[in-house]
């Protein structure tokens, strides 16, 4: 039977240059649209899921349009408040090679940021609902859009909701102190933790003793006792993280490990090439909540996870359109990429 499942976030239109084109080049921009949170939502939804997305967005056709869009992948829009001036936008400009994808956000007095926490019925949004989602990205935004995530994450402990975060930091929205003040408020209601190979060292100072990101040089012991930092300071009840080894824009090595407090779950280490990696991590979150949420073993849900991940990386835009016989099927070792006749 499907779960109802809530995320909390903003959606923003995505603007990228064709064909590997740098932004000085470019004469025109392909459009779809994605946030951290709506793009779990989407994940959740194509798998069968009921999953709510809770937003706010312009009353104008452009924030109809990103309302369709994610109509038109299964996500229910039930409960997106409309208003204010306009729509965040980010561009993406695709990498290649040893050119590194570039990321510029306007999404300055976006309807979502400027929103007002009483514009979000907590009560009513999560009433029957199994788990609510947000990323760090979301109280980054305004304080408006922390209070709200606190207010959000207040109700759904009080209703007995399992409550996730991807810590997701960005250094463009905030600094370490301020995420590690916001988010440490935030941490007393979560239960199920989701992190890069960066995010716990630049939110709470929690490092990696031996491993070096930038030179690709990840050790996973040095990660499992991240992991274990994060689930005892928090008092949680799991931690998942996402080990990224960047060998170009095109080619990374991609795997997770997931630690539920006594025993620590690794993935198998894909060798990915690939074609849009923007969404990445949100496909590991809503792999991994839907693989807990049907009471997968813990090594099978990270494998899950990991696996959903690995196939987004193949797909042009911010959502996940793969299937759950299509992640299984990774998951059973068929990586080969053969033509399914």
């Amino acid at each position: 039977m499907a779960s109802k499942i809530v995320t909390f976030g903003e959606i923003m239109m995505r603007l990228s240059p064709p064909n590997y084109f740098r932004f000085v080049q470019t004469d025109s921009f392909e459009v779809t649209y994605g946030g951290g949170e709506a793009n779990v939502a989407a994940s959740l939804a194509n798998y069968g899921e009921n999953a709510y997305f809770v937003t706010k967005v312009p009353g104008n056709p452009i924030g109809q349009s990103a309302i369709n869009h994610l109509r038109r992948y299964g996500v229910k829009t039930d409960y997106i408040v409309r208003g204010g001036e306009r729509l965040g936008i980010y561009f993406h400009e695709f990498g290649a090679s040893q050119r590194p994808s570039l990321v510029i956000y306007d999404r300055k007095y976006s309807s979502f940021a400027e929103s007002q926490p009483t514009e979000y019925k907590w009560e009513k949004f999560l009433d029957e609902a199994k788990w609510f989602h947000f990323t760090g990205i979301t109280p980054a935004l305004s304080e408006n859009a922390a209070q709200a995530c606190l207010d959000a994450v207040e109700t759904a402990k009080n209703k007995g909701i399992i409550v996730s975060c991807d810590l997701n930091y960005r250094k463009k929205l905030w600094s370490p102190q301020k995420a590690n003040e916001v988010m440490s408020e935030l941490m007393k209601y979560v239960d199920i933790v989701i992190a890069n190979e960066e995010d716990a060292e630049k939110v709470f100072n929690i490092k990696a003793k031996d491993s070096d990101v930038a030179k690709g040089n990840l050790k996973l012991d040095d990660y499992k006792d991240v992991a274990k930092q994060i689930f005892d300071r928090f008092d949680l009840k799991g931690v998942a993280i996402t080990l990224r080894e960047s060998f170009s824009a095109f080619d990374n090595g991609w795997s997770g490990l997931y630690y539920d407090g006594s025993k620590f779950y690794c993935s198998k280490k894909y060798q990915i090439h690939i074609v849009d990696r923007v969404g990445g991590g949100d496909s590991f979150a809503g792999g991994l909540i839907y693989a807990l949420i049907n009471n997968y073993a813990p090594q099978e849900a990270i494998e899950f996870a990991t696996a959903a991940s690995c196939l987004k990386h193949s797909i042009i835009g911010d959502f996940n359109h793969v299937t759950v016989e299509e992640v299984k099927t990774l998951t059973k070792g068929d990586s080969t990429g053969r033509v399914q006749r």
